[in-house]
């Protein structure tokens, strides 16, 4: 069995991984490690450790193939397997609070400062832009500049896990917002806050950088 003809084939992939077919784990290594790794140091301390879950996700997914039913995706059930490893692993390690409180806190904060806008009693434009974000107007090449996404990355790293591992599915890895729903176990409105809170550090970030005024 070809390697290429294995892309995007739930079935093909279980039947091959239920034969040991090592051309097959080659194949899914290839396609998901990179992403998995980006996801296990949303919890994990040091991408040693995060290396570690990694690999104990797939001897997970290996031995566990036989369970996989397709109702949903490969990818789906990997990254699930994923997740419950590596939040057993940093609660054991002490290394977050509870997921479900860092989620409370998340739909609560304010995603931008509240002096960046007029106040309610302002005649014209009540609640509108006070300072408004900085129009960048920056080539493509500025954006995409090392120093940029240097920021971006560490700008996403200083989010509470609960959004990063949003932004880091979303943004980062290109899901959609059903995926990282069933992947995450959390519920839509709950995805499009902590995306929401977790763009709007990422954009504050930027803007700081382009325009240390806002400081």
């Amino acid at each position: 069995m070809e390697p290429a003809r294995l892309h995007g084939d739930d079935d093909l992939f279980k039947r091959a991984l239920e034969d040991r077919d090592e051309r097959a784990f080659v194949e899914l290594v290839h396609q998901y490690q990179d992403p998995l790794i980006r996801l296990a140091l949303v919890y994990c301390g040091t991408r040693a450790v995060a290396e570690e879950v990694v690999q104990d996700t797939w001897l997970g997914a290996l031995r566990g193939i036989e369970r996989f039913e397709g109702r949903s995706s490969f990818k789906t059930w990997l990254f699930r397997i994923l997740v419950n490893r590596a939040r057993t692993h940093a609660a054991r390690e002490a290394r977050t609070i509870p997921f479900s409180s860092l989620e409370t806190a998340a739909g609560s904060e304010p995603s931008v400062r509240a002096d960046r806008f007029l106040g309610a009693d302002h005649p014209d434009w009540p609640e509108h832009w006070s300072v408004p974000p900085r129009s960048w107007g920056s080539p493509e090449s500025e954006l995409l500049s090392k120093e940029t996404l240097d920021i971006v990355l560490r700008a996403i790293a200083a989010l509470v896990p609960a959004q990063r591992e949003v932004i880091t599915l979303r943004d980062v890895d290109g899901w959609d917002s059903g995926e990282v729903c069933n992947v995450l176990g959390i519920t839509e409105t709950n995805q499009r806050v902590l995306l929401h809170r977790a763009r709007a550090k990422v954009r504050a970030a930027l803007e700081r950088h382009f325009d240390p005024d806002l400081e």
